[in-house]
């Protein structure tokens, strides 16, 4: 049986498939945590693809942005549950402009590619720039163009929820600029998304706290995701 073993390396996370079989049965846990230590990787814990990865495009690197916010909540959420979350801001992760002609891609984007491949699930985020998903963002997805020529290319059964924020009514056309991506790349996008009106999503001037009509929302929607493990593929 084959698993993932997460690994750091300069502060950046990715993963490496490894053999978890052994002489005794392997405990996959109620949400595909491995409790066992299996053969290889001492000092990590092992995932069967189980990681749920929190991809933020907002490109403002400030604390206190609307993304970073909606991320720790949704992290909070299903750290509840018992996944194993990974964030990746976009602006934080430096990534170059999209050359599919580098022969040579530099380690940051080799080490994205593999923690898109191995985040099962999956939660876009982004704030509505000109009518989409902000250019960083769609820059790191043009990228996954380096999968093209694997088994299983691109986001290829992997399942993704959407959320988009906007300061008028419009969050929905961030939305759709994210399904056609994720569709195209060949991942499934689950039928309830989040669109936000940014001035609604508050309680209060100072933006501290979230309207309890929208966290209702971010709730179903990680119930949703998180239960849709159960359409994964087990490979063995």
């Amino acid at each position: 049986m084959t698993g993932f073993q997460q690994v750091v390396k300069e502060g950046r996370f990715f993963f490496t498939e490894v053999d978890i079989s052994g002489d005794k049965p392997v405990d996959l846990g109620e949400h595909g945590v491995i409790s066992g230590e299996g053969k290889k990787g001492e000092g990590f814990p092992y995932f069967y693809a189980m990681n749920v990865l929190i991809f933020n495009g907002c490109s403002d690197y400030k604390p206190e942005t609307t993304g970073r916010r909606l991320t720790a909540y949704l992290h909070e959420q299903m750290a509840a549950r018992n996944f194993t979350i990974t964030e990746f801001h976009i602006s934080e992760a430096q990534i170059p402009f999209f050359d599919r002609h580098d022969a040579q891609p530099p380690g940051v984007i080799r080490e994205m590619c593999d923690l898109f491949l191995q985040s099962e699930l999956q939660v876009w985020l982004t704030p509505l720039y000109h009518g989409g998903m902000t250019g960083m963002m769609k820059n790191c997805l043009d990228w996954l163009e380096l999968t093209a020529r694997l088994d299983k290319p691109y986001l290829s059964d992997k399942i993704i929820g959407l959320v988009a924020w906007a300061d008028g009514g419009q969050a929905m056309q961030g939305i759709n600029a994210m399904d056609a991506v994720a569709k195209a790349l060949r991942a499934w996008v689950i039928p309830y998304t989040v669109p936000l009106v940014k001035d609604h999503l508050y309680v209060d001037s100072r933006k501290l706290e979230f309207a309890v009509e929208h966290t209702r929302k971010l709730d179903r929607l990680v119930s949703i995701l998180t239960g849709a493990r159960q359409l994964l593929p087990i490979t063995s």
